[in-house]
């Protein structure tokens, strides 16, 4: 009795086991998804619906190198390579709603990196253009960018301290590595009422939220935030 009763839990644990294995790994990195908004950002302070619904949608994991997908919706940056990180998800979610995005608007983004925030700045509907100084990230981007079926992403491989004029100017500015003061083509490239989230450093890094207005910017700092230096121009500008 005893013998069948262990082959019975034997027979039902490998059953659930073989399920849980042969699961459909989108199905499991979809859940991943849902609980990491849940419990890392509509928790916090952010609460826009379409920047949520956008974190609900991107996969993330898509984002980051193979080995490192499994705990690429955990709550902390993840390395992509050279140097570089994924943001938090919801420092992505909070720069994010700090721009306040709207469908159609012309968003500039300094700092590609793998492409994550282009892609859900691409999934509320901006017009994204974005710039990476590092090729082999910008093109590792655009082909996730493109498999994913976005089209309203356009990339750069260039020095992001000196913006992109062709395209200006933006309705809003969002910058993912810190220069040592805010560049002065940024703010130019910026439209009347446009706004920008940038790191700068400043005796440590600070999160600010500028406002451009006819007279100048009004600036809002936010949090204490660590991200990559900017590099290229902006290295002329450190102390």
């Amino acid at each position: 009795m005893e013998l069948a009763l262990a082959l019975l839990l034997l027979s039902t644990f490998l059953m659930i086991a073989g399920a849980v294995n042969s699961a459909d790994p989108e199905s499991v990195y979809k859940q991943r998804r849902l609980d990491m908004v849940e419990e890392q950002i509509a928790l916090r302070d952010v609460s826009m619906p379409e920047v949520l619904r956008a974190m609900r949608t991107v996969p993330r994991h898509k984002f980051v190198p193979d080995y490192l997908a499994d705990i690429a919706y955990t709550d902390a940056p993840v390395p992509i390579g050279m140097g570089q990180t994924i943001s938090q998800p919801y420092m992505v979610a909070l720069m994010t709603e700090l721009l306040s995005p709207e469908k159609g608007q012309r968003v500039l983004e300094i700092g590609t990196g793998s492409g994550y925030q282009a892609a859900v700045l691409a999934e509320i509907g901006c017009e994204v253009y974005t710039i990476e100084i590092l090729e082999p990230l910008s093109l590792f981007a655009r082909s996730v960018i493109n498999g994913l079926g976005y089209s309203n992403v356009h990339f750069k491989t260039g020095d992001g301290y000196i913006g992109w004029e062709e395209y200006a100017p933006y309705d809003a500015i969002i910058v993912t590595a810190a220069p040592p003061e805010i560049p002065e083509p940024l703010k130019k490239q910026l439209r009347e009422g446009g706004k920008m989230v940038i790191p700068v450093e400043d005796d440590g890094q600070e999160l600010l939220l500028l406002t451009k207005k006819k007279d100048g910017f009004d600036e809002e700092r936010t949090v204490p935030v660590r991200f990559v230096p900017m590099t290229g121009e902006a290295e002329r500008h450190r102390k």
